[in-house]
């Protein structure tokens, strides 16, 4: 698949390529991404080298993983996310935003710009959210954007080697206004 771009009225989300590469680097140093992210730790110029060449290049050709840094209008990076294909119709998402550039909202626009995405152009009838247990910042930008926290998955992340236990939520179509592209039948309450 062709990586798409989508704009939001504050940001420019595209596919990250060679010329990212630097801006990727400087704001995974960040400790914060570093531990509450599966990146590297530490978090070396031929990681983001993998990542912005490889990596995201790879997960759009096939279909896999499609990355998208957020950008705004005079082009700094301002944080990553990536909608991983988990099963048919199940995408996961995955974000951070750069230090510098988080309390704006900035990375809540991004899901939801590319969770809407996924509903009308991918046929996604569900985008997940996992996040380990007391990563605050990740559920409050989750939970902005609409995702229902559905609960505590034990041991269900790998972290840098050590077994977590994570928090899980999912946005659906229905819950921005959108249909399904197959029909839910929820649980009786």
């Amino acid at each position: 698949m062709e990586p798409v771009t989508l704009t939001t009225a504050r940001l420019l989300l595209r596919t990250v390529g060679p010329q990212d590469t630097d801006a990727v680097y400087a704001a995974a140093q960040d400790p914060d991404i570093q531990r509450w992210t599966t990146i590297p730790s530490p978090y070396l110029p031929e990681h983001a080298q993998s990542f912005t060449e490889q990596l995201v290049p790879d997960g759009w050709a096939n279909a896999s993983m499609f990355t998208f840094g957020a950008f705004l209008p005079e082009g700094d990076l301002v944080g990553m996310l990536s909608l991983s294909m988990r099963s048919l119709g199940v995408a996961e998402v995955g974000f951070w935003g750069a230090k510098e550039h988080r309390g704006h909202g900035y990375t809540t626009e991004a899901a939801l710009a590319a969770s809407h995405w996924a509903f009308t152009k991918m046929s996604i009838d569900r985008v997940e959210w996992r996040a380990e247990v007391g990563n605050t910042g990740s559920r409050a930008v989750a939970e902005r954007a609409g995702f229902v926290v559905e609960g505590t998955l034990r041991s269900s992340i790998n972290n840098k080697g050590v077994r977590r236990d994570c928090w899980v939520g999912s946005l659906l179509p229905s819950d921005l206004g959108l249909p399904s592209t197959a029909p839910y039948l929820p649980a009786p309450a």
